[in-house]
C-alpha cells in the first residue's frame, strides 16, 4: 500500500479493505485444498484398496474364519501346490486380508438372499396366503 493513513477514518477504511482481502484469501485457499483434495482422489482409492490387502477386518470373525479355510483349501492346496514355499505363504495372506474386507462388505447382502431363499422375511419363517383367498369365495 502506498497510501498513507493520516485520520482515523482512513485507518477504518484501511482495516476493512484488508478484512475483505482477508476473506477472499480463505476463500481462494478452500478452493485450492478442494481441487487437491479433488486430484488426490485416485492415490486414496488405491491406498484404500492396499490397505485392504495389508490389513485384516476381523469385525465378521465366522465369515472370516470361513473366508480364510477357503483359501487355505482352494488357493493354498490346489493352485498354489507346486508354486515355491514364499508365494504359497505370501498369496494367500494377501488373499485372505482382501477376502475378509470383502465379505465384510457383502455380508448383509448375502444374508438378504439367503433369507429369501429360505422363505424368511423380517425374522419369521414367510407362507404364501393362498388360504386366505380360498375361504374369501
Amino acid at each position: 500500500m502506498n497510501k498513507q493513513i493520516k485520520t482515523y477514518e482512513d485507518l477504518l477504511n484501511e482495516k476493512q479493505r484488508l478484512e475483505v482481502l482477508v476473506q477472499v484469501q480463505k476463500q481462494v485457499i478452500h478452493y485450492d485444498i478442494q481441487e487437491i483434495k479433488e486430484k488426490l482422489i485416485p492415490v486414496t482409492n488405491t491406498l484404500e484398496v492396499i490397505k485392504k490387502f495389508v490389513t485384516k477386518d476381523t469385525t465378521n470373525l465366522l465369515l472370516t474364519i470361513g473366508s480364510d479355510l477357503a483359501i487355505n483349501t482352494i488357493v493354498k492346496q490346489f493352485i498354489l501346490s507346486r508354486a515355491g514355499w514364499l508365494t504359497r505363504t505370501i498369496i494367500p495372506y494377501f488373499l485372505k486380508n482382501y477376502s475378509s474386507h470383502f465379505v465384510a462388505e457383502q455380508k448383509d447382502k448375502w444374508l438378504d438372499k439367503l433369507k429369501n431363499w429360505l422363505g424368511y422375511k423380517n425374522g419369521k419363517e414367510h407362507k404364501e396366503d393362498s388360504y386366505v383367498a380360498r375361504d374369501k369365495d
